[in-house]
Formats: structure tokens, C-alpha cells, sequence
């Protein structure tokens, strides 16, 4: 009897060690390569870093003088306006999903809709703001590629504040329930104050996710050269900036395409970075 027992469970170890080390293998597997992208990222990135980047303009052709100043700011404002946008209404509509209507049969709808989204391939997005948009705006925009930006931003807010306020424990609501507050001054003091750090992660994450977005501005934004403030007309921006560039011929431009997405992934680093801080110090208190 003891012999069939320690034979199971060597069986279950041996099987229980290959698992780990396929797992293990799989992890190192996905951080080499990753690894490997940032290794090439910052090796090329980092050699055309200068003042000049953040204080000039993009070069004309043929160019060896200039910079992303214009493209940075036209990324920085549509980032955050889309941001702007796009979070009100996920953080509304989360909070329905989560405090009004947890058991309606239209949130199961909404949640649906919303996973789709989740999961919609940028580009289509950039199409529908075309279509719904730029066509009868009649021209390319800035405004259309927020709204673009905001189309993506919602369903990641939608997600992450429905989650972080059903895990606000009901006795905190049923507690300022009892004293006579209402509904909605229970959401706003009580709900919200407690997933507070939950809810700035779900919006850094969204900014995150938009921050690189180059499709949907491609079909909405479209890029320049000039500095614009205008957001009405084409407005630069690092993401479509980086994509002319580095198809082009000149060794200036692709050394500035590697430096521009080197800028952007080190935002959405820190973006990244500065979110996981926030969810590790909500899980400490």
C-alpha cells in the first residue's frame, strides 16, 4: 500500500516539476524577445536624444536639422483630450453597471458590447471615426483622432471601474444607507473613495493603451510638419510621425522615428510602472 502511494505521488512530483520548467521556459522565452526589442529600441533610440528633439520641429526632406516638438505636443493634447473624453463616460457607465443596474437585463447587454470593444482592432475604430466623422467634417482633424482615442478609452474604464467598485464591500453602502444618505452621495463619498486608487489605475491604463495608437490617426489625424494648435485642421503627432518616417529614405528621419518611439514606450512605461504601484498600495490597505 505504501509502495503504490509513493510511486503516485513521485509520479505527481515528477509531473508537477516538468510543468514548472515548461513554465519557466515559456516566461524566459517571452522576456528575451522583449528583451531583445528594448535592447534595439534603446540602442538606436538613445543616439539621437538631444534638446534638440523637444525644442524643433519635424525636418523638411533632406533635412539633418530638427526635431518632434511639434509631434509631441499634437500627441500630448489629443491624448489627452481623448483621455478627457473617453473617461467620464467609462467611469459612468461602469459605475451604472456596478451600482444600478448589477441585475438588469440591459447591463448583460452593455457588458457585452463593451467586450467587443475590448477587443476591436484599433483600426476599425479609426474607420468608424472616418466614416462618422472626418466625411462629413469634410477634412482630417485633430478632434477627429481624439474622438478616435476616447473610442478606445471607454470600454477599458467601463471594465476597471465596474471591478473596482463591486469590490467595495456592500456593508459600507447598507452602513450610509442606514444614517439616510442618498444613492447618489453614497457613491460619490463612500464607493468611490474607497476604489479610488482602482479607478486612477483603470484611467493610466487606458492612457497607456492610447498613448501609441497609430492607425486610428492615421485614417482621422493625419500628420504635419508645422506646429498647430487648431483642432479643426491635421495636427502632428508622435505615432503617425514615427510611421512616415521610418519608411523613409533619409537617415535623419529614421534616426528620429527611433528616438520618437523610444519617447513613447518610456511613457508607456512609466504610465505602466506608476499603475502597478497604485494597484500594489491599494492591496496593502
Amino acid at each position: 500500500m505504501n509502495a503504490n502511494v509513493n510511486a503516485i505521488y513521485k509520479a505527481r512530483a515528477r509531473k508537477d516539476k516538468m510543468v514548472r520548467v515548461l513554465c519557466f521556459a515559456a516566461a524566459a522565452f517571452g522576456l528575451l524577445w522583449l528583451s531583445l526589442i528594448l535592447f534595439t529600441l534603446f540602442w538606436n533610440g538613445l543616439g539621437g536624444l538631444s534638446l534638440s528633439v523637444f525644442t524643433e520641429m519635424t525636418p523638411p526632406p533632406g533635412s539633418k536639422t530638427g526635431g518632434l516638438a511639434n509631434a509631441i505636443f499634437g500627441s500630448i493634447v489629443m491624448t489627452v483630450l481623448g483621455v478627457g473624453i473617453g473617461a467620464p463616460l467609462g467611469l459612468l457607465a461602469g459605475t451604472y453597471l456596478a451600482e444600478y443596474g448589477r441585475h438588469e437585463k440591459l447591463s448583460f447587454y452593455v457588458r457585452f458590447i463593451n467586450d467587443i470593444l475590448l477587443s476591436a482592432p484599433s483600426i476599425v475604430i479609426g474607420l468608424f471615426i472616418y466614416g462618422a466623422v472626418v466625411v462629413p467634417m469634410g477634412g482630417f482633424s485633430a478632434f477627429a483622432g481624439s474622438l478616435a482615442l476616447a473610442v478606445i478609452v471607454v470600454p477599458v474604464v467601463v471594465r476597471t471601474t465596474e471591478d473596482m467598485l463591486l469590490l467595495v464591500p456592500n456593508q459600507l453602502r447598507e452602513a450610509a444607507s442606514a444614517l439616510g444618505l442618498p444613492r447618489s452621495y453614497v457613491i460619490r463619498s463612500i464607493a468611490y473613495k474607497a476604489a479610488r486608487t482602482g479607478l486612477i489605475t483603470g484611467v493610466l491604463l487606458a492612457t497607456a493603451r492610447v498613448a501609441g495608437e497609430t492607425a486610428p490617426l492615421l485614417f482621422t489625424a493625419l500628420s504635419n510638419q508645422f506646429w498647430n494648435a487648431n483642432l479643426m485642421t491635421t495636427m502632428a503627432n508622435l505615432p503617425v510621425t514615427i510611421n512616415n518616417f521610418v519608411q523613409s529614405p533619409y537617415e535623419y528621419w529614421r534616426q528620429l522615428a527611433w528616438t520618437g518611439a523610444l519617447l513613447i514606450t518610456l511613457a508607456v512605461l512609466a504610465l505602466n510602472i506608476f499603475a502597478r504601484l497604485l494597484a500594489a498600495e491599494r492591496k496593502k490597505t
